[in-house]
Formats: C-alpha cells, sequence, structure tokens
C-alpha cells in the first residue's frame, strides 16, 4: 500500500499513517482537561494535530523528534487541515527510511551540484577560484553543503535548501553585474556562495531540522568567517585586502545590527549582496506561506508572525471565475494585528523592514 503523504490528506479523509512528530505541546482546555498540539511532518509538508482522549496515557509514549504511527480523522479548521488523533503508538527509527520524512528542494541534487561546480570553474581571480576550489574538494564539506537547509522556519526550509538558495543568489548576481560598472564579479559570485557557508555547522537536519550547540553558541555568520578564513590560509599567496573584502561580505550580510549582522554593508559588493539575499529569502517564504494554505478558500492568507502581516494570494494572472463567497471575502481584508508589547530592556526585532538608507546614521555606508 503506498504511504499516506501530508501533501494529499483531505477534509474528512481517514488517516493512517506514519509522521515526524515535529512539534509536541501540552494544554489545558477551558473545562479543565488537558489536550495535545501536535505538528506532524512528511516530506511532503506538515498538518497540524489534536489529541482530546487519554491525552495523560499517550504523553508517555512518544516524544518530539519521534516517529509515530497515526490514526484519526482529517478536518478542516479555520481554512486549515488537521488531524484528530484517535491512535498514535512510537515507532523505531530502524523501521523508517528518513529520506521519506524531511522535505527536498524542487531542484535535483545532481544538477545543483554541475551548476555549482561550473560556477566555480567560470571564476576568473585565481585566488578567489583556488579558495572555491578547496571547498568543493572536501568530500565531507560539500555532502553537508549540497544537503544542509538554509534555514529552521523562514526560507528555503527543506534540505538542498542552501545550494539553491545560493546558486539564485549567484544568478541574481549575473544579472544585476552588467547593469553597473566597476562591480567585482568574482568577489560578489563567491560571497554569495559563501555568505551562509556556516549554516552546515549551524543546523542538523538528519532529523527535524533545529540548531545544534555551536549553531546556538556562535551563529552561522561567526562559524562561516571561521571556515573561511581556515581556507584562505591553504591557498597560496591569497591577497590580503581580498580576504577581507570577502568576509566583511559575509559579516555584513544580513544588513543592520537589529538582525544579526555584526557589521552592516560598507562595500558596493556586500550592499548588494545584503539586497539580493534578502529578497530571495523573503519571496522564497512568501511563497511557501501562500502553499501552505491550498485548502483555504480566502483570498487572504493566515498572520504570517515573522513578516507582521497577511498576504494577498491573487497576482491577476488567475483567470475570472465565479466562486462561492467567504465572510473573510465580503468583509474588509484582515485587520493587522497589534504587536505584543515588549517587557521593558527588550527590544523588539522587526524581520520586514530593510531601509537602511532611511536613518542618518547609516549614511557611513558611503
Amino acid at each position: 500500500m503506498a504511504k499516506q503523504l501530508v501533501a494529499e490528506i483531505k477534509d474528512r479523509d481517514s488517516v493512517n499513517a506514519v509522521f515526524l512528530v515535529k512539534d509536541k505541546i501540552m494544554a489545558m482546555a477551558k473545562n479543565g482537561k488537558p489536550y495535545m498540539n501536535l505538528r506532524f511532518m512528511d516530506k511532503s509538508g506538515e498538518i497540524e494535530a489534536k489529541v482530546w482522549d487519554n491525552v495523560d496515557l499517550l504523553d508517555k509514549q512518544f516524544d518530539k523528534d519521534d516517529f509515530v504511527q497515526v490514526r484519526g480523522k482529517a478536518s478542516v479548521y479555520m481554512n486549515k487541515m488537521q488531524v484528530v488523533v484517535a491512535e498514535i503508538v512510537k515507532v523505531p527509527e530502524e523501521q523508517v527510511h528518513l529520506a521519506d520524512f524531511l522535505p527536498e528542494s524542487p531542484r535535483s541534487s545532481s544538477e545543483m551540484r554541475q551548476e555549482l561546480k561550473d560556477v566555480v570553474a567560470a571564476l576568473t581571480n585565481p585566488y578567489l577560484r583556488g579558495l572555491m576550489e578547496s571547498f568543493l574538494a572536501d568530500e565531507s564539506f560539500i555532502d553537508l553543503y549540497c544537503m544542509a537547509p538554509a534555514a529552521k522556519g523562514m526560507h528555503h526550509v527543506y534540505l538542498g535548501g542552501l545550494l539553491e538558495h545560493s546558486l539564485a543568489l549567484v544568478r541574481l548576481v549575473k544579472t544585476i553585474v552588467p547593469l553597473y560598472g566597476g562591480i567585482n564579479e568574482d568577489l560578489l559570485i563567491v560571497g554569495a556562495l559563501l555568505h551562509d557557508v556556516g549554516k552546515v555547522h549551524e543546523m542538523s537536519y538528519e532529523r527535524a531540522f533545529d540548531y545544534t550547540d555551536i549553531g546556538k553558541l556562535l551563529g552561522h555568520i561567526t562559524i562561516g568567517v571561521e571556515m573561511v578564513e581556515d581556507r584562505i590560509r591553504q591557498v597560496e599567496g591569497f591577497p590580503r585586502e581580498l580576504g577581507i573584502l570577502l568576509k566583511h561580505m559575509l559579516l555584513s550580510h544580513h544588513g543592520q545590527y537589529e538582525y544579526g549582522s555584526p557589521k552592516r554593508p560598507k562595500t558596493i559588493e556586500a550592499t548588494i549582496l545584503n539586497y539580493l539575499d534578502d529578497m530571495d529569502s523573503k519571496i522564497n517564504g512568501i511563497r511557501a506561506h501562500i502553499a501552505k494554505e491550498s485548502v483555504s478558500t480566502s483570498r487572504w492568507t493566515a498572520y504570517h508572525r515573522l513578516y507582521d502581516r497577511y498576504f494577498f494570494k491573487s497576482n491577476g494572472m488567475e483567470e475570472e471565475v465565479e466562486v462561492e463567497r467567504v465572510c473573510d471575502e465580503t468583509c474588509e481584508p484582515p485587520r493587522e494585528e497589534k504587536p505584543a508589547e515588549v517587557p521593558a530592556g527588550k527590544q523588539e526585532r522587526k524581520a520586514f523592514d530593510n531601509q537602511p538608507f532611511k536613518k542618518l546614521e547609516n549614511l557611513d555606508l558611503f
């Protein structure tokens, strides 16, 4: 019998499948009874689930990151698919195939590996090409680089996401460079390939996507700069200033201090990388947010806490057809939610405002 995938589950379907437990949270209903909020996943996507009965007993049977056999009923609640669980049993890891439970890049891994090799071979600067060839010659590194996701939750959250995102930046670089003069294209391409290289060690991705101890303690920017410095030392005669310019791109690619960037971009190449990285990650993140709501009849997405807004699903390319009107289509668009109050002494981080030129203090970019 074919495996029942998350993406194939429809309203009122009976569910009987093995999933990976991504989240597990105990809660208390208004009547004082405990219940369980779960999030299951496989390579096709994620789905929310609830356990209403025998909660205390079932809570002891499995944990987050376990594989479980689930029997229940699917239903649409508040425009989202969820499973009401009747039975849930832990499944030993040796009985499952890990590749069935983690999402993968829509692009072929072998295709992306070849594109990476072609990009490196086309570099004209011998030092930058030597640096990248040093990375490519390390098979243990390249396997991690081609497997890692680009993030845990914001964008390219799937195996191969880091490589897909990095190659997308290279293609954007090659589009931008001809429009302007005096840009170091090789430096910008290598910056695009290495800007998130530290994520191969910042994140764990053998089971659910999460952060490693070194990732939590140092972060991918610091890890990446250390990795690049180690490789630079292996390239004989690598110019000191060229190394500084490259490491500056890694240190500044988040753009602003409040976004976790140790430095702000202070070169043309670093500034371009910051904007292209921000654009590609947000386009991917917004598309993924919209795609998660395929069962919803609303023309608006649910509220996205990280981006602090709702998104309108239509872009004018669909054929105009008569559709059943639902409440939030006949009423005003959803109101923006008021941000939660920030405790004294803590600065709220805004994730979707990337306008480094709007403050006078940023003029030292130049």
